[in-house]
């Protein structure tokens, strides 16, 4: 029973190392050496790969074909990497990238939206505290334990400062 867990333990060692070595590696335009299971991009000059899967490294067949047979202008084309665009630009991940952008422009939109107008509500319920507070009428409010008290003046002063400090901050 050991032998056959041996045997399974080295067979999936050698594939994991089979398929390890499939694996590309260059020297991108900055020197740094590049490990990547992509093959590189079109820009990659040939004498800076270093290392590509044994598929790869046998050019494939191609028919020739005389510079009369082909239309004008054919002949100077070049051909396109089929795996990545030379600038490594991925269409789909820049859509998305703009639509999170757009999702959160409007979600800081809506919250501006939303501070602005308890601003106001904050300002127009100071302004009627205030405003209460001048009339001179007598106010009454609950205390800690739930019994009736009136304001006295040193009270209503406290109260008069903290509804002008609203209207100041909130009131614009």
């Amino acid at each position: 029973m050991k032998y056959y867990f041996r045997v399974l333990f080295f067979g999936a060692a050698l594939a994991v190392s089979l398929a390890a070595s499939a694996q590309y590696q260059w020297i991108d335009k900055d020197g740094r050496r590049v490990f990547s299971d992509r093959p590189p991009p079109a820009d990659v000059p040939a004498k800076n790969i270093l290392k590509q899967p044994h598929a790869a490294r046998v050019p494939a067949q191609t028919l020739p074909v005389s510079a009369e047979a082909l239309p004008e202008g054919a002949a100077a084309a070049k051909p396109v990497a089929a795996a990545s665009a030379p600038g490594g630009v991925d269409k789909s991940l820049e859509e998305k990238k703009k639509q999170a952008e757009a999702a959160e422009a409007a979600k800081k939109k809506d919250a501006e939206a939303k501070q602005a107008a308890q601003k106001a509500d904050n300002c127009k319920r100071a302004q009627e505290a205030k405003a209460t507070l001048d009339s001179g009428m007598r106010i009454a409010r609950l205390n800690a334990n739930g019994e009736r008290e009136v304001l006295d003046d040193q009270a209503r002063a406290v109260e008069m400062k903290r509804a002008q400090d609203i209207i100041s901050a909130d009131c614009k």
